[in-house]
């Protein structure tokens, strides 16, 4: 801490000028301190990645990190739902106790385990809860990258069953040659079936892409 800069607030706390260290969060999820304060000047992809080092320092290893990263993933689904908790989060009027009752009341009604719930109170209590969507996909390249995961950008003209979800991964899967994990996205645009893209590897089996494919057919036999 010594090695930052530092400036003492109105309200008599402490507040750093740049993002806490990986080991510093993970330390702080540990063993939460009364009260820890960070600035917000950085972009979020750069305070993202320690955050999410962090979790997997705390958790001791990628497949727990994976998991604490499902329990998260359900809990920042209702805070992007929630446009009133967000609020909350975001403003001064509010004092970190009573966001911290507010995190902690959620948590419990989700049933997230102690390093989940310990988690959010960090983020909390560093000004970041309202980017954990941010941290949690860092998080999700780390853990996928340790763990041999790919990840494929899934559109899908429809809403996919759970069957055609679990099918689609496998027969990504042997393409690739690795696990594969799937973020869809609904596109009604495609008028039919999915793209499905990893890394620089593109899979169209959309409508749409079938009626471009046909269409410049017929331009090149003009």
């Amino acid at each position: 801490m010594a090695e930052r800069s530092v400036h003492e607030m109105a309200d008599g706390r402490w507040q750093m000028a740049e993002e806490p260290t990986a080991s510093c969060i993970a330390s702080a999820i540990r063993h939460p301190p009364s009260a820890i304060r960070t600035g917000g000047g950085a972009m979020i992809r750069r305070f993202a990645r320690p955050y999410a080092r962090a979790i997997i320092d705390a958790a001791g290893s990628a497949q727990k990190a994976n998991e604490i990263r499902g329990e998260l993933m359900r809990f920042e689904s209702s805070l992007r739902a929630s446009a009133e908790l967000r609020e909350l989060y975001a403003s001064p009027a509010f004092d970190e106790a009573t966001k911290l009752g507010v995190t902690q009341k959620i948590a419990a009604r989700m049933r997230l385990s102690e390093l989940a719930t310990k988690t959010l109170e960090v983020l909390v209590r560093f000004h970041r809860i309202n980017d954990i969507g941010a941290i949690l996909a860092a998080l999700a390249a780390y853990v996928n990258q340790q763990l041999g995961v790919a990840v494929a950008e899934v559109r899908s003209a429809k809403h996919l069953s759970h069957d055609e979800i679990t099918q689609l991964a496998d027969t990504l899967g042997k393409k690739v040659g690795k696990k594969v994990e799937l973020d869809i996205r609904t596109d009604p645009s495609l008028l039919g079936g999915f793209v499905a893209r990893i890394g620089s590897e593109v899979w169209d089996a959309s409508v749409i892409g079938k009626i471009h494919k046909f269409q410049r057919v017929i331009s090149l036999s003009h």
